[in-house]
């Protein structure tokens, strides 16, 4: 069984709607990160970055969330969620789950913490910096789903579609949501659709972008 340490809404979310969806047996531990429970050191000597998520698998914990996405579709399978090696659907799968982890949740962190880069002072010009990649990022992904068949790797589901709608939900509240570029739209729908996708929001507790 796997065990996830996660909170709700963040970056932990893709791999605790991947393992629901999947099906597959697994218990969660939510951490309060309000009340810094992420920066005890019980969970720091399973995370020494002190972030969520973690998954403990076999009794081995792996964090960041694209490397816990690729794990579970490489340990389950069945599900389809990656593109066969070698193939040009398995090239794009690995090229956009590092654009999105690499480039686009990066830019994130600029937009919701922009004093860290540079002190307050700085950090209205670090936050519409990083409102600048995020929406160029939007542009690209808009072309990708427009010419892809439906999904960010390809027409068929992977991985990637689990990061990539969960950062989208993280622009919700920004001035262009990637909900404004009209192919993201209608990609969110489907997602949202996903009855795995249900039962996280109720699992979370949460209700914003239902």
């Amino acid at each position: 069984m796997y065990r996830l340490y996660y909170a709700p809404g963040a970056a932990s979310l893709a791999a605790h709607w991947m393992l629901i969806d999947l099906g597959v047996p697994h218990e969660l531990r939510k951490l309060d990160l309000g009340a810094g429970e992420h920066k005890d050191p019980e969970y720091m000597r399973l995370n020494p970055n002190g972030l969520v998520p973690t998954l403990v698998v076999d009794d081995r914990p792996v964090y960041e969330c694209a490397a816990i996405l690729m794990l579970l579709a490489e340990r389950h399978p069945q599900a389809q969620l990656e593109p066969a090696r070698g193939t040009a659907g398995r090239m794009a799968y690995l090229q956009w789950m590092m654009h999105l982890t690499n480039t686009l949740q990066t830019a994130f962190r600029g937009w919701f913490y922009p004093h860290e880069a540079a002190g307050e002072a700085a950090a209205p010009r670090v936050k519409e910096f990083a409102r600048s990649l995020i929406e160029s990022a939007w542009n690209r992904v808009e072309a990708q789903l427009a010419a892809s068949g439906g999904h960010i790797a390809g027409p068929q589901l992977t991985a990637a579609d689990f990061l990539a709608t969960m950062l989208m939900r993280w622009s919700r509240n920004m001035p262009r949501p990637a909900t404004d570029w009209p192919t993201i739209r209608g990609y969110v729908e489907r997602m949202k659709a996903r009855p795995s996708f249900r039962t996280l929001y109720e699992r979370e507790g949460l209700t914003e972008w239902a």
